[in-house]
């Protein structure tokens, strides 16, 4: 009994040196773990992993990156890599068929799928850390920068930026995404740069307004975008600004542009009438954020901010304005003349309803849109007075605009030819106006006949 006490209290050396063994060797843990989590590339060592994502597409490499914490871990270092920065960081902007690809894949897709990669690369991390590891990926690329490519006309590379912004973001909830724009309006110093044009005379800094306008377009209004994501961005743009400014920003990034260096055309509203193709993008604009889909813009703000356009940099032709408002919808185009009718604006109101008329007559537009716009305008007046002054005021329109258009003709002041053609269209217009009135008045009277 007491040797046998004995010998399970006591140890030999070699007992000891056994246990001390034994406590030595590692246990089952994170590393292990780690490991099990690579599946069958952990027998591969890291180079030689690295070398087989190299045979991967970008979307390959983006699904693996799902498969575990550690894979994704392990392709976040090799996209850090010089190899992976290669790889995956294309710069061909300038030439957007890549090399090895199928005929047609442009690199637009490849920077989507960069974006989804990083995207599930990055899935864990804090938002502020997200954006700062993208950044640092990203930053060796001069194209998507604010001032970093020479030839910015013919260059890709901030639509690039902006479809990988897309991706990177899809999903994200409001907050995240504000706090994407401020890192990005921070970080390319916008905020001072459209200070600097918003404030300035017009076209005194051109080419700092050409680089702003490809940067929103490109980047933070992505082509493609959603319309509630655009609605966003746009409204992050134009809000930090005083009205007159937000006119100026609008007119910068949408307005109608140069074919031969792209710079905007400033004196193209104000110096003759205009085509659609200059006012579409505008008109674009001012019905997304009419839309519902930009909540903090109220029918008050976007009229106020039409009205502000119409003088950038000084007043535009009413042709002008009219066929902005044509272009921009029915609902844009009744509140802005319903504002006029309230106001007891009847003379102004007038004058553009006889170019609304005009623009559907020269654009092939069909003129019974005007004449029924016309009358939705007439139930906004409160007394029978306002609607007839108004009606005087319309007629008294018509009437002075040919002959106004007429005396030009006779006196021979500008193009005979383009004289002759704006009295050919104004006659028109009033003609077809006046029939299209003429059809509702004997429908109505035959109906309650």
């Amino acid at each position: 009994m007491t040797s046998s006490a004995g010998s399970s209290c006591t140890s030999t050396p070699r007992q000891k040196q056994r246990r001390s063994s034994r406590r030595s060797c590692p246990t089952p843990g994170r590393d292990s773990q780690a490991l099990s989590a690579l599946g069958d590339f952990q027998t591969l060592p890291l180079e030689i992993f690295q070398m087989v994502l190299n045979y991967l597409s970008v979307k390959d490499i983006s699904m693996l990156s799902m498969v575990s914490k550690t894979i994704s871990s392990r392709l976040i270092n090799y996209i850090s890599t010089s190899s992976g920065t290669r790889r995956l960081l294309l710069q061909d902007f300038h030439n957007p068929e890549l090399p090895g690809r199928k005929e047609g894949a442009s690199i637009l897709e490849h920077y989507k799928s960069l974006g989804l990669l990083l995207k599930r690369c990055t899935l864990l991390l804090p938002t502020r850390d997200r954006l700062k590891y993208v950044h640092k990926v990203l930053s060796g690329v001069s194209c998507f920068k604010l001032n970093g490519c020479a030839s910015p006309l013919h260059c890709l590379g901030l639509r690039c930026y902006g479809v990988f912004l897309q991706i990177l973001t899809a999903g994200w909830d409001e907050l995240e995404c504000h706090r994407v724009f401020n890192f990005v309006w921070e970080l390319s110093n916008l905020a001072r740069k459209v200070q600097t044009v918003v404030s300035g005379k017009p076209g005194s800094a051109r080419r700092l307004e050409l680089r702003i306008r490809l940067y929103c377009r490109g980047v933070l209004l992505s082509p493609g975008s959603h319309r509630s994501e655009s609605a966003f961005w746009l409204t992050r743009i134009l809000k930090p600004w005083p009205m007159v400014n937000q006119a100026r920003l609008l007119y910068i990034i949408f307005g109608p542009v140069s074919s031969l260096d792209g710079h905007v055309v400033w004196q193209k509203m104000i110096e003759g009438p205009t085509d659609e193709t200059s006012l579409k993008g505008l008109a674009d604009a001012i019905k997304l954020l009419y839309g519902t889909e930009a909540k903090e813009w109220t029918a008050d703000d976007v009229i106020s901010l039409v009205d502000e356009l119409s003088v950038v940099p000084q007043e535009w032709l009413m042709e002008n304005n009219a066929r902005l408002l044509l272009l921009s919808g029915n609902s844009i185009c009744f509140t802005f003349l319903a504002s006029k009718a309230v106001n007891g604006r009847a003379v102004e109101l007038a004058r553009l309803m006889v170019f609304m008329a005009l623009v559907c007559e020269k654009d092939l537009y069909c003129m019974d849109w005007a004449v029924k716009m016309m009358q939705k305008v007439c139930k906004v007046f409160s007394t029978p007075w306002e609607r007839n002054n108004f009606l005087q005021c319309l007629e008294n329109t018509f009437a002075h605009m040919l002959m106004d258009t007429l005396q030009a003709v006779l006196a021979g002041e500008r193009d005979e030819d383009s004289s002759f053609l704006n009295l050919f269209h104004l006659v028109n217009a009033q003609a077809n106006f006046h029939k299209e009135i003429l059809y509702l008045a004997m429908a109505s009277s035959s109906s309650s006949s």
